[in-house]
């Protein structure tokens, strides 16, 4: 497997999604049905990651009461390379929605391998609303994974099948909580929590239970459990902080290589499916995606607006909005359930940012960036930014 062959897949999902979706009739982003649908040519909704590499394209359709989505990530330094495809179907008390992604994974690039994972599969999904605010999951997946890397040989050639049940108070159209109760590829990753619509009283809560079996044809056996909670605490003269805590957890899973010396090898669980400390959505100082089946992360980001509903002419733009943020973060990552009460391996994380947005003609593009720094031998100094497209 080589980066020119991940070019070339590159190519062929975008002809191939092109003149199917190259019409939008409505929001190419959000998961909520328009009341009326509008005929028009529309500009995808675009993300870079810098400096990752990563670049995120959505392209989306509306016919009457079925939503058409084409998804493709890539990322210009790896060759990581991810397609999914969704239809989505609003019915009067239910919404369903079925996918179909193939997904592959490089090693780092300073190791200089051809290694990759893969996985590729398909996903029934049904959202059944309580009210505007709440709202049952439950999710049927099989995943195909392949690879050849030495420590993911068990894995290769291997099914892994799981339903998960979720719950969600809080709005609809929020990815990240959307990820955890249901298909978690097409996520769209952020800086930080402003743009969350978080639900009322400014509260929001997701939890799921993922059960993974090996009754039908899958390979692998255990019990997730993730958790996120969040918060806006609103201050004086338009400041407003959020809060975020996540909680992760394998209550059950069977071991089938007790031999192996690595906790990762010795379990039935995928690689993909552990839970990771990381440098965007998690702990943002951090320069290695840490692994593991205990994870609990919280943070605080304090926004301080600089102006807002402005009209700023610069750089041939008209900014819009600008607020600063400071950040701080706190988290551990491990292998045993005593990794949340052994509070001196826990990392620290500060940081210092900004969000935005600003428009250029009829389209509107929001600019995050953030400096942080893991107060850790496991972390560094590190500065990110994602730059969104919205034809909104």
């Amino acid at each position: 497997m080589s980066s020119a062959r991940t070019l070339a897949a590159l190519g062929f999902v975008l002809a191939a999604a092109g003149p199917l979706l190259a019409q939008s009739d409505g929001d190419p982003g959000g998961d909520a049905l328009p009341a009326r649908a509008t005929s028009r040519v529309a500009l995808p909704e675009i993300d870079f990651y810098f400096p990752e590499g990563d670049l995120d394209m959505r392209l989306a359709r509306l016919v009457k009461n079925a939503f058409f989505q084409g998804q493709v990530r890539y990322n210009f330094v790896k060759g990581d390379i991810l397609a999914l495809l969704r239809y989505r179907y609003y019915a009067r008390e239910r919404i369903w929605q079925i996918g179909v992604f193939d997904e592959i994974n490089f090693d780092r690039i300073e190791r200089l391998s051809n290694d990759f994972q893969r996985s590729r599969g398909g996903l029934v999904q049904v959202e059944i609303p309580r009210s505007i605010n709440r709202r049952a999951f439950f999710l049927a997946e099989a995943d195909r994974l392949t690879s050849n890397k030495r420590e993911q040989l068990f894995s290769t050639d291997q099914t892994n099948t799981f339903v998960r049940l979720g719950y969600q108070i809080g709005t609809p159209d929020d990815s990240r909580s959307n990820a955890i109760v249901g298909e978690s590829r097409s996520r769209v990753e952020r800086l930080f929590s402003a743009y969350r619509n978080i639900g009322p009283g400014g509260f929001g809560l997701t939890g799921a239970l993922t059960w993974s079996f090996d009754d039908l044809g899958g390979d692998f056996r255990y019990l997730r459990l993730e958790v996120e909670g969040l918060k806006r605490w609103q201050g004086r003269r338009g400041r407003f902080a959020i809060t975020r805590l996540h909680l992760g957890a394998f209550p059950a899973s069977d071991v089938i290589r007790p031999e192996e010396p690595d906790p990762e090898d010795r379990l039935s669980i995928p690689l993909d499916e552990l839970f990771r400390l990381d440098g965007r959505e998690r702990l943002k100082g951090l320069d290695d995606e840490m692994y593991g089946t205990e994870e609990v992360h919280a943070t605080l980001e304090w926004f301080i607006p600089w102006f807002t509903d402005g009209d700023r002419q610069a750089l041939k733009a008209r900014w819009e909005n600008w607020y600063w943020v400071a950040y701080a973060g706190v988290g551990n990552i491990g292998f045993e359930d005593a990794i949340f009460s052994e509070w001196k391996d826990y990392i620290p994380d500060v940081g210092f940012g900004f969000e935005s947005s600003f428009r250029v003609s009829r389209y509107t593009f929001f600019l995050s960036a953030v400096a942080a720094h893991a107060l850790d031998d496991r972390g560094g100094f590190n500065g990110r930014l994602t730059l969104k497209s919205s034809n909104r």
